[in-house]
This record gives structure tokens, sequence and C-alpha cells, in this order.
């Protein structure tokens, strides 16, 4: 048959083939065992509002392996390093008062 020869790869997949790269860290902060977050949690307007919430998941998480604090505080810095250089300025500011916040709640100053 004419035609019918294996076409060569390059190794590049086409831009409409290419699967979405797996996203581990999304999963992590979806199917956490240690907390069940609030949707949007690291996106809310205030650092106490943000620590208000880590708080609260970590003190009804069942699944947690380590206390309550360290276990809010390490999901917190899991955030701020995965995104990294695409956190904006302000966010990351938000954040980092977020930790202090966080500290205070639990009486750990």
């Amino acid at each position: 048959m004419r035609g019918t020869r294996p076409r060569k790869r390059t190794g590049k997949a086409s831009t409409s083939r290419r699967a979405a790269p797996k996203r581990w860290s999304r999963r992590v902060t979806k199917q956490s065992d240690a907390l069940d977050l609030v949707h949007g949690v690291f996106k809310l307007s205030s650092a106490s509002r943000i620590a208000a919430s880590l708080k609260r998941s970590a003190e009804r998480s069942k699944r947690r392996k380590t206390g309550a604090y360290r276990s809010a505080l390490s999901m917190l810095n899991f955030y701020i390093n995965r995104a990294g250089k695409n956190l904006p300025k302000t966010q990351r500011e938000r954040l980092e008062r977020a930790k202090i916040e966080l500290k205070r709640q639990f009486g750990k100053e």
C-alpha cells in the first residue's frame, strides 16, 4: 500500500494534543490528608480571615498527623512556596501577615 509508511515523530507534541501538566501541588491543597480547606481560603481579603479559616480547618481535622498549629502553618507555607514568583506581592504580604496572625490566634507569641 502506498502512503501507509509510519510518520517519523520529532518528540514534540502539537499544542492541540498536549495534555495539561500534572499539578501535584493543586491535588495536595484539595485532597490533603491533613486539612480540608475552604475553597479559596488563600485568596481571602484579610490575613486574620485566612488565619481563622486555617485554624478552624486544622482544629476540625481528624486526619492530621501533628498539632493543629503545625498543620495550619505547614499548609500556608506550602501554598506560598508553591506559588513562587507567580504570587503577586500584595497577596504574598497578606499571606506572610497571616502567618503572624495564625501564631497569635494559637497563642504561640
